[in-house]
């Protein structure tokens, strides 16, 4: 059942997340409606989405376990492992948003509730709760409750109603322009700090957060957005733009393998499995694949040697990578295995033949690449 449900998330994310050169047809989001360009954007990027039947519902109201899943999505930390997840009396690992939940958690996103205490998933987030996330989310400067109260009375005319809890983060906001109200024609707005938060206030209060967290990170974010680096083997021709590694098509890399194959003992289809013998870097030291990950394929082609007849032959097709992450993607590459001749042993296998090769355990081979693979240098994670 926890496969089932997360399978049937992520196809509903896929859908309409790809379809981004529809993602503003709304029919319920106008082009001059407040919202429309943080929805544009954020549906392009896949953080939100829309409805199955083509609608975006602005005016509905958002779950906490959905504003926790959008949140991570908008921070680019779908991917981060959670090594020490949190205990909830009200959910558990087969809650569909349970990962991401304990993601916000652990990028202080969202405080750790006392201990028998509940999330509440299916409660809608309110105004208060979502801009709170969005501040926890920075790297911002202290300031008191004092200034808190005195930044938002000069603007908000229910300034003295707002929840002791939310003071700071709303001042901390207002400070950075990250408070979303509605336009009105009133000349002192409202805050309605605790009114639940509609569709299109959660899009512009994460498009807020996503873009100030590209400058002031909270200290995890930040760790986690940073390009990892390291030594290791040096992939010619790999470009990096922006967080984004790519390991072009034709591109050499050495693996590891596990066991012994021979072109005489062998046969063609039989798999075989491997390991990255060192992180593979870019000139610049940016880690693409981390040392150990594991690379699964098969014996394409397996010849044995014979005398007067032909030399042997052993060639390798690599399709999978599991990574760091334990991510299953696609790695396809070939290698031939061969042997380094000198002058002499070059004329006796081209004239009497019969040479026999094989790999020992530990045996490094080298692994050309057929398509071009793309990295987030932040956390390993490949694109397909």
């Amino acid at each position: 059942m926890k496969n089932i449900l997360r399978m049937a998330f992520a196809v509903l994310v896929l859908f309409f997340g790809v379809n981004t050169a529809n993602a503003f047809q709304f029919p319920d989001v106008a082009k001059d409606h407040w919202a429309s360009e943080q929805i544009e954007i954020l549906t392009d990027k896949g953080v939100i989405v829309g409805y199955p039947d083509g609608t975006f519902k602005p005016d509905d109201n958002v779950t906490r376990a959905e504003f926790a899943s959008m949140a991570i999505r908008a921070l680019g930390q779908q991917h981060t492992n959670v090594a020490q997840p949190v205990a909830f009396t009200d959910i558990n690992e087969e809650f569909w948003a349970y990962d991401s939940i304990q993601k916000a958690l652990f990028f202080d996103l969202i405080s750790c509730p006392p201990a028998g205490e509940p999330f509440r998933p299916d409660d809608t987030v309110t105004r208060a709760e979502s801009m709170t996330v969005a501040v926890n989310a920075l790297t911002t400067e202290q300031i008191s409750a004092q200034k808190a109260k005195e930044v938002l009375s000069r603007k908000y005319a229910d300034a003295d109603e707002i929840p002791e809890t939310f003071v700071i983060p709303a001042g901390k906001a207002e400070i950075l322009n990250m408070i979303v109200v509605m336009p009105s024609d009133s000349k002192k707005k409202n805050l309605e700090a605790e009114r639940p938060a509609t569709r299109a206030e959660v899009a512009a209060i994460l498009y807020n957060m996503m873009e100030q967290a590209k400058l002031n990170p909270n200290a995890k974010l930040a760790e986690a957005m940073r390009k990892k680096t390291g030594d290791g083997y040096v992939v010619e021709n790999a470009v990096v733009q922006g967080s984004i590694g790519t390991i072009p098509a034709g591109a050499v890399v050495p693996i590891k393998l596990t066991k012994y194959i021979s072109s005489q003992t062998s046969n063609a289809g039989e798999l075989y499995a491997a390991v990255a013998p060192e992180n593979y870097i870019t000139k610049d030291k940016y880690i693409l694949v981390y040392k150990g990950s594991q690379l699964k394929g098969q014996l394409m082609d397996v010849r044995s040697g014979k005398w007067f007849v032909r030399n042997g032959v052993l060639v390798l097709d690599n399709s999978l990578v599991v990574t760091n992450n334990d991510q299953t993607a696609g790695f396809h590459g070939t290698s031939s295995v061969s042997k380094h001749r000198n002058w002499f042993m070059k004329f006796v296998r081209a004239t009497l033949k019969g040479e026999k090769l094989d790999v020992q355990p530990d045996g490094v081979l080298y692994l050309k690449l057929l398509q071009p693979i793309k990295v987030d240098l932040t956390n390993g994670w490949i694109y397909e």
